[in-house]
């Protein structure tokens, strides 16, 4: 059965990565993505929660998942990892063991004991072998009584190609079929906020999963962790990020990176759920990561979460969005919407706000209607006749969607206050329809004006 590479599938089967700490599951997990989707480091146990991927292996469609370590000897947060790392095993069509040549250990012995009950469905992937490297301590493995071993090099490529054929080969893809794009619209919502905020907790919600690991430990969530979910015939993805701290707070490389996948996630999202504990208000922090999903041009929904531990008092609501708005200045056109992701309330109001807001994005104006507008603007409010600061607006043009962005082209641009550019988008949100969203707004010289500078 031949796939299109280019076209989304449903009903795909499941291919997890497991093993204990630092065999190289996440290299490997990059390495038949070909890209770095998962964060990888020397560091035993950085991965957590599962990653999954719909992807393309041996040219057939699969959802891939990296998973936690295997540990013995677990702390509470640990042990949540291996529960997940269970959990994903039961799911799995095709179980990947990673395993490491040379000397077993005893969480390597101990993770076989667990899955020897899905022997049937599982293959072994014996890393860390480039250019035959410890080949004959590798072969040893099929003491343990394995169907199949396969030596590879996650990190050099070695014998990767054998792996993905061997995988396909043991997969069941008659139940696969190609998703019906025009039922469904895809938009992708990025989770993003402080730490300990609810962010995995909201992902979960809306997935209908337990895909992410909710603790009250800080900094729990490390790669980005996706999900989808279908609401009033739209298909959602949900990316599940990290928390994002201060530069000055970020002590260990393996955090870094974690924050550098979360900011990466608002160029890959649609919208931004930028989450907000309703209990501890507003921070410097919270601002900083509304400023890089509106740089962007990112939609972007203040969700005040944990709304039901908060107080009824009277207008309580109204009083936490003035703040809102006077802590974030020109950001006034965000939506506000009070939640609890962990009870469930509010969520529906958030995903209309969400199908508004994505429609808004997407929505274009045609030049004509444009300009007409822009003569009402412009006689409501001229600009200013100053020999020094007077310009002309000659015509305007809607220059993309998604992020929504206006070029104007001006006599002289330079001169154009950010109080007038203000003026603009602000018209622009009330009279097109733009009402939620930030607006990009671009001066260029109009033609005119390029003439006469290639004149002289």
């Amino acid at each position: 059965m031949e796939f299109d590479v280019t076209v989304r599938y449903t009903n795909v089967p499941t291919v997890v990565l497991v093993g204990r700490p630092n065999v190289g599951k996440s290299t490997l997990f990059n390495r038949l993505l070909k890209q770095r989707r998962a964060i990888t480091d020397p560091t035993p146990g950085v991965t957590r929660d599962p990653v999954e991927v719909q992807t393309f292996i041996a040219g057939c469609p699969l959802r891939l998942v990296d998973t936690g370590g295997f540990k013995l000897e677990r702390e509470v947060l640990e042990d949540l990892v291996v529960q997940k790392t269970l959990e994903m095993v039961q799911r799995a069509d095709l179980i990947v063991l990673v395993m490491e040549a040379g000397e077993i250990t005893t969480e390597d012995e101990e993770f076989i004991e667990h899955l020897r009950p899905y022997w049937n469905k599982m293959i072994v992937a014996v890393n860390k072998t480039e250019g035959g490297r410890r080949a004959s301590e590798a072969w040893n493995l099929l003491s343990y009584g394995f169907k199949e071993l396969y030596l590879v090099s996650a990190e050099h490529g070695d014998h990767i190609r054998e792996l993905e054929e061997a995988i396909v080969k043991h997969l069941d893809f008659s139940r696969v079929t190609v998703e019906d794009a025009a039922g469904l619209r895809q938009i992708k919502i990025a989770i993003v906020g402080k730490p300990n905020t609810g962010k995995s907790t909201l992902s979960n919600r809306l997935t209908g999963t337990e895909a992410s690991i909710v603790s009250d430990i800080p900094g729990t969530t490390r790669d980005v962790v996706e999900g989808e979910f279908s609401y009033k015939n739209h298909h959602f993805v949900v990316l599940d990020t990290a928390g994002i701290r201060k530069k000055n707070r970020i002590k260990e490389d393996i955090e870094y990176y974690s924050v550098k996948r979360a900011i990466k996630a608002l160029d890959e999202a649609d919208i931004v759920f930028l989450l907000i504990d309703a209990q501890e208000g507003l921070t410097d922090q919270d601002k900083k990561i509304a400023a890089l999903a509106h740089e962007r041009g990112r939609g972007i929904i203040f969700v005040l979460n944990k709304w039901d531990t908060m107080p009824k008092v009277k207008n309580a609501f109204e009083a936490t969005v003035d703040r809102i708005h006077f802590f974030f200045g020109q950001m006034s056109y965000a939506p506000i919407v009070p939640i609890s992701a962990k009870e469930g309330t509010g969520i529906d109001k958030l995903l209309e706000t969400a199908l508004r807001m994505y429609g808004q994005l997407h929505k274009t104006v045609e030049t004509g209607a444009l300009n007409q507008a822009l003569q009402r603007w412009l006689e409501e409010y001229p600009p200013p006749v100053g020999p020094k600061t007077h310009f002309k607006i000659r015509y305007a043009v809607q220059t993309s969607a998604n992020p929504v962005k206006f070029v104007f082209f001006v006599s002289r641009p330079q001169v154009v206050s950010a109080a007038y550019q203000t003026y603009l988008q602000n018209k622009i949100r009330k009279d097109l329809g733009y009402s939620m969203i930030p607006i990009q707004i671009e001066l260029r010289p109009s033609r005119k004006e390029w003439t006469q500078r290639d004149r002289g």
